[in-house]
């Protein structure tokens, strides 16, 4: 039986006229072509989470964490502001906490020079707190606005999406793993309130 993964594309952007839907529009188109993956979109923007913690009573904390929940692995597409990732995607991380656990995470990051590298390096650390497995690779866009065309593609479309694909096979492996090791075929049920 072959085996397939529930993939959450998280985007780590709310802003009005944001770049993260050319972004994570054309990860999201790559990856729903991979046969292994059920992608499922997350996006802060039409969660509306409320601006203070007030537990899952909300019905978009609790719709993003039933979203986290069913997901084997994450990719969060984040852009750079002020040399780190957004108030939005903060407060999306902090609105889950056993729904993160022992899962792995994949980033695609796009800014200015930097290419969003400093924003993947702090959440790193956010996700590190969490027991999420972060994938030492990313793809990466520096000086975003210059390297896709018109239609939302990477002028560098081959380049672009071997990295991405590359990425994603480390993923699955990840997935794979921790699945295993969160539901372990001799003992079904032994993890299955702390994943």
């Amino acid at each position: 039986m072959k085996e397939s993964f529930n993939l959450a594309v998280i985007y780590g952007s709310a802003r009005e006229n944001r770049f993260c839907d050319t972004v994570a529009g054309w990860a999201v188109e790559i990856l729903k072509s991979d046969p292994d993956l059920s992608i499922d979109v997350i996006d802060p923007a039409k969660l509306d989470l409320p601006s203070r913690h007030v537990g899952n009573t909300h019905p978009g904390v609790a719709e993003l964490q039933a979203s986290l929940a069913e997901a084997d692995a994450f990719l969060v597409v984040t852009p750079e502001y002020n040399h780190s990732f957004t108030g939005e995607l903060k407060l999306l991380i902090d609105s889950a906490k056993a729904e993160w656990r022992r899962k792995p995470v994949a980033f695609v990051s796009y800014g200015g020079m930097s290419g969003g590298l400093r924003a993947v390096e702090h959440l790193r650390h956010v996700f590190a707190e969490l027991h999420v497995v972060t994938m030492r690779d990313v793809v990466s866009f520096a000086n975003v606005w210059n390297l896709f065309d018109p239609d939302g593609y990477p002028i560098d479309k081959a380049g672009s999406e071997t990295a991405l694909r590359n990425m994603v096979t480390d993923l699955k492996w990840w997935a794979r793993t921790l699945r295993d090791g969160r539901y372990p075929k001799s003992q079904p049920n032994c993890w299955r309130t702390a994943s």
